[in-house]
């Protein structure tokens, strides 16, 4: 192991540290009044806001780690998407390997966990410091025990996955702060065999922490999982295609509020949410940095949507990030620009706060997606609105900024209070009280244009 110590007096301490109880979290669970939705073991609601963070593992030391932690909780960051192992051969920081001549039925597991000693800490007691530490800050750790890539080169059997997967759940189920994401981008009819073994796997091992899938772009975990009895709710990747570069089978283009309304409707009832939309900072299609890149404006447009058409939450990425970009780095990924400390301050990571706050201003687990509420409900493209409803509210986005037609008398009472919410800023302006009858046009402050987008709030006025 090569360990760093300039960590100064908090490794001199570290004997101290450790025996610190970590923030228990509360157990995450299917919202029993609404299963389209999350909620904590003590009935509060969860809205999943999601980063990924899948190299976090291997490429950040305890340093670099707690800073994208503290960071990402001071954002409103909830959940961390991370790989286990993105290969067979992975290595951490400190240069500890993952496995035991790359078989992944032997994890190269040391006894000790003590950063001092490098024959005390491996990769595996880096994995415990970083969980921990995300749960004293609030997060919770999305763990992806295998990727794709690993399963699709045909280098480990479902027996071995099983034998792994066993091991793994069995070392982490005691964490509060767990949640697990079977997959990784892949389909799940591709080496089905091993996806649902692992499945049933984590299952059998732990019955307290949620189950997911994390599906190949423009697919989602429904289309093969959803009556799987270990998938607690779905994913699905909407992905990093333009509407003209999409040639999936559905072809949805970059309307990613379409894998919600499908996963929507279907029985039984499961909470959905895109889990890996465009990344901020990386260019449309992922493989060309010739092509533009996409930017706040479309990270927002992906969050509402999805959000406002029935999804437990949304998961945020940016380019950098997801890699871990460091100077030096041999191979960046998909034409990364920045490193992963200055993405930290990306105008879209920032944002995500204000849509997180504004799904928890109000009644929670009796919103509905709704586009009856509106007028013209089926507007293309760009121009599409998503609405959203609750007995005593109703939310609108509208992303090029255009009016808002909305048909009145949805929510209760006879008085109704418009304001508009700016999803940039979270700034919120009052408009006027109007009898909730009859049809009314909201005209937003400001010239409309893509990414001019605003929140139209109605509220019953009791």
């Amino acid at each position: 192991m090569k360990y760093n110590t300039r960590l100064g007096l908090i490794v001199l301490l570290f004997p101290f540290l450790v025996t610190v109880k970590a923030q228990r979290l509360p157990r995450l669970a299917v919202a029993e009044s609404n299963h389209h939705f999350l909620q904590t073991s003590n009935g509060k609601p969860f809205f999943w806001l999601g980063d990924t963070g899948w190299l976090l593992f291997s490429k950040l030391n305890r340093e670099e780690s707690i800073r994208y932690l503290q960071d990402r909780a001071n954002k409103g960051f909830n959940v961390i998407q991370v790989m286990v192992l993105h290969e067979l051969n992975v290595t951490n920081y400190y240069g500890d390997s993952a496995l035991i001549h790359q078989s992944i039925i032997t994890p190269n597991s040391t006894k000790g966990n003590n950063p001092d000693d490098p024959d005390a800490y491996d990769y595996w007691d880096h994995l415990d410091y970083v969980i921990r530490e995300a749960g004293k800050k609030g997060i919770y750790i999305a763990l992806v025990p295998i990727w794709g890539d690993i399963v699709k080169s045909g280098n480990i059997s479902a027996q071995q996955a099983v034998e792994y997967t066993t091991w793994l759940v069995r070392r982490y189920r005691s964490k509060s702060n767990i949640i697990w994401i079977n997959g990784g981008d892949i389909r799940g009819d591709a080496h089905a065999e091993i996806w649902q073994a692992m499945g049933e796997t984590i299952r059998k091992n732990d019955s307290r922490h949620l189950i997911t899938f994390h599906p190949f772009g423009r697919t989602s975990s429904s289309w093969w999982y959803h009556e799987a009895d270990w998938l607690d709710l779905n994913e699905f990747q909407s992905g990093h295609q333009s509407y003209e570069q999409d040639r999936s089978d559905k072809s949805y283009g970059e309307d990613n509020w379409k894998y919600i309304r499908d996963d929507y409707v279907r029985m039984p009832v499961k909470p959905t949410l895109d889990g890996e939309p465009s990344y901020e900072g990386i260019p449309h299609g992922l493989h060309d940095g010739n092509q533009p890149y996409w930017n706040a404006d479309d990270v927002r447009r992906y969050a509402y949507w999805s959000v406002f058409s029935g999804g437990c939450g949304f998961t945020y990425g940016h380019n950098a990030i997801m890699q871990m970009h460091k100077p030096g780095d041999n191979h960046p990924a998909f034409s990364v620009r920045e490193y992963w400390d200055e993405a930290l301050q990306a105008p879209g990571a920032t944002q995500m706060k204000h849509l997180k706050e504004l799904m928890l201003s109000q009644s929670y687990f009796d919103r509905i997606p709704d586009q009856s509420i509106l007028v013209e409900p089926e507007r293309p493209k760009y121009a599409y609105q998503a609405a959203t409803r609750g007995k005593n509210f109703a939310f609108v986005y509208t992303y090029d900024g255009s009016s808002v037609a909305v048909i009145m008398g949805k929510l209760a009472g006879n008085q109704v209070l418009a304001k508009w919410f700016n999803p940039r800023n979270g700034e919120i302006t009052t408009i006027g009280q109007y009898e909730n009858a009859g049809t009314r046009v909201f005209e937003p402050a400001g010239p409309p244009g893509d990414g001019k987008d605003w929140v139209l709030i109605l509220e019953s006025v009791k």
